[in-house]
């Protein structure tokens, strides 16, 4: 039988050190070691910088140019310690294992002073057996945090990158540099017997025909080959199907449930989302109960099409969702903080319910982050998202190649079958992709003058076969944007160039010329485009840590945070003269994105079915930047342009 315990709930500490002093110990106690940072008490889930500002180590990375005295976070190891309780270890269970969901991003496993394991990727779980260092009683465990990578911001090379951590974290034109540490998911402790279910693949489809649903389930389940996997589903209107076959049959070929009368799950703004519950028990050969793992899942239908006029040789841009062709109108997902360890579930919802507020119908889980939190896949079942979710790889500015060495081709291999086995049965999952624009030559071709990737380069071609092998039943993109461009020439609109397509982001002309530009568009579909606005006078104040609130220029070190979108030059060149407050800037900088945005959603959503498309950059903000192309800022709200996007698009 197996039992499984969180950690998250255990009076965790925490302890800062100079690199390797740790092992020098006479103790394995950390409350008693000649620690940098004493122990102090630490949330898991939760990041190292979190728990150093709640203890007060830490000023407010919001603030000003704060996050530049929370640098040296890099330069210590970090052990987190708990010690476990007796009584979990009570029992028959023959092996204890722990299943950390989520660490960012490496170092070493230690149960009573004697090292279990190493890790390295914050992008993959990692497993430890327990086993051979467990005393009778009394047993601590410490998870150390190793020295984290110096550099994978977003200037660099990403041919080169061979580090499976969280990119954006050290800064990208969005966000400050703060490189997270610590566990960022559940902590587990599971003791089993053998008798357990080891892995479980759950797979919905919709025989759109008959309208009915298809569930299939297969693993691996440890038993006597007599013992029963039972199987049932239920949802909204009660008992479905159940089935009973032995452990020998289940781990053979599964079982297929075809017919199913269920109701198919719409996205947000076409319906219900109906959801059921799939459950598995393992039973020995008396009906005792020795395992049961439960999936939430749902039922719809998803057909690519060809978009109205667009070229025989295009890739299909034309969502079908249920028979019906859906417009796709929606945001970039980028995390919602930049210590997302400490994200909680209820932050996750109030955001997403803002965005189901405004009509949206679909997320790109961009590829500069990380595989989300499993409660965001929950909530987007729940509320009707669709998710486009990319595999962690982006671009560089100077080299926007993937990784060829047969290492980093293994590795990657390896997370992206992780991701799948980990998400694949959320309705809310529409789409796998390779990573955020990549794309030129091994010899570099900065953002934007390189053809996007395709499945010739060995990489992506292995990702397009572990999809097709693990999930066939979702499409794969080589990358965002994807086609023979990667941003739209106004020189080439109707030569059937355009496919799926990056940009702009700015204003960079006259309003005229911005509707002009957007009247003739005539790409497919578009994963990224954006226009600049700053955050409300109430941000700029309440995070300026004191600093100047003007000018709003390179000059200004609040401005100079996020630079890119700056937009003290256009206000110059549109009313002739600077302007006379922050007050007058940002009424004149929103009013602007808004109309601006207003203008992209009527052009593109006229254009639907020739267009299938849009996916604004970027929607919330992560950190309180001054200026950005967000719709929703740092506390919560919507700017005017989301408002302006609500109108537009309904």
């Amino acid at each position: 039988m197996k039992t499984v315990h969180s950690l998250s709930s255990l009076p965790w500490q925490l302890a800062g050190f100079s690199p390797f002093n740790w092992r020098l110990f006479k103790s394995d106690d950390i409350r008693r070691a000649q620690a940098d940072f004493p122990a102090m008490p630490a949330r898991v889930p939760g990041s190292v910088q979190g728990a150093l500002l709640q203890a007060g180590h830490l000023p407010d990375w919001n603030q000003g140019m704060n996050s530049l005295q929370c640098e040296w976070v890099e330069n210590r190891h970090w052990i987190y310690q708990v010690d476990l309780p007796d009584e979990w270890f009570a029992g028959g269970a023959r092996q204890f294992r722990l299943n950390c969901l989520g660490l960012d991003d490496r170092g070493w496993v230690l149960l009573n002073g004697q090292e279990v394991g190493a890790f390295r990727s914050g992008f993959a779980p990692h497993s430890f057996d327990l086993t051979p260092c467990l005393q009778p009683a009394a047993n601590r465990l410490q998870i150390v945090f190793d020295l984290p990578p110096r550099w994978l911001g977003q200037i660099g090379y990403t041919s080169q990158i061979t580090d499976w951590k969280a990119r954006f974290n050290y800064t990208w034109d969005w966000t400050a540099r703060l490189v997270q540490i610590g566990i960022w998911d559940e902590v587990l402790l599971e003791a089993s017997d053998g008798a357990e279910i080891q892995r479980l693949k759950c797979v919905t489809e919709v025989d759109a025909p008959q309208g009915a649903g298809i569930l299939r389930l297969s693993g691996q389940v440890g038993g006597a080959p007599d013992w029963q996997v039972q199987a049932a589903l239920s949802g909204p209107q009660g008992f479905i199907r159940q089935a009973t076959l032995s452990v020998e049959a289940f781990n053979r070929s599964g079982l297929t449930w075809e017919g199913l009368a269920v109701q198919l799950w719409q996205p947000n703004g076409c319906g219900e989302q109906p959801l059921y519950t799939l459950s598995c028990r393992l039973l020995d050969a008396g009906g005792a109960l020795q395992d049961e793992q439960t999936r939430t899942v749902g039922f719809k239908h998803v057909a690519w099409q060809a978009c109205e006029g667009a070229p025989a040789e295009a890739d299909p841009w034309l969502c079908v969702v249920n028979g019906r062709p859906l417009f796709l109108q929606g945001v970039n997902w980028t995390p919602v903080r930049p210590n997302y360890a400490d994200v909680s579930e209820a932050h996750y919802r109030s955001l997403l319910e803002s965005y189901r507020q405004l009509g949206f119908n679909i997320f790109r889980v961009w590829g500069g982050a990380m595989l989300e939190k499993e409660c965001f896949y929950r909530l987007c079942d729940e509320m009707g998202f669709l998710v486009w979710q990319e595999f962690p790889l982006s671009s560089s500015g100077v080299d926007n190649w993937p990784p060829e060495d047969p290492a980093s081709i293994e590795a990657l291999s390896a997370i992206a079958r992780s991701y799948i086995e980990r998400r694949q049965h959320h309705v809310s999952l529409l789409m796998w992709c390779g990573g955020n624009e990549l794309q030129g030559a091994l010899d570099g071709g900065k953002v934007g003058t390189g053809k996007p990737v395709d499945l010739t380069h060995p990489l992506i071609a292995r990702f397009a076969q572990i999809v097709a092998e693990a999930d066939p039943g979702r499409r794969f993109v080589a990358t965002s944007s994807s086609g023979p461009r990667f941003s739209a020439d106004p020189k080439d609109f109707g030569k059937g160039l355009h496919w799926d397509v990056h940009g702009p982001w700015r204003l960079d002309g006259t309003r005229q010329a911005w509707r002009e530009y957007w009247e003739r568009m005539d790409a497919l579909f578009h994963s990224e485009l954006g226009a600049a606005g700053t955050s409300s006078v109430e941000i700029i104040q309440k995070y300026s840590g004191g600093l100047p609130l003007m000018p709003a220029t390179a000059d200004n070190p609040l401005w100079r945070r996020t630079l890119w979108w700056v937009e003290w030059g256009d206000f110059i060149r549109e009313l002739g003269r600077e302007p006379a407050a922050l007050e007058e800037l940002v009424g004149w900088s929103q009013g602007r994105q808004a109309e601006a945005l207003a203008c992209v959603a009527r052009a593109l959503k006229s254009k639907f079915p020739r267009c299938g498309g849009m996916i604004l950059w970027m929607g919330h903000d992560s950190f309180p930047c001054t200026a950005n192309t967000s719709i929703i800022d740092f506390d919560g709200s919507f700017k005017p342009a989301a408002l302006a996007l609500q109108e537009a698009l309904r």
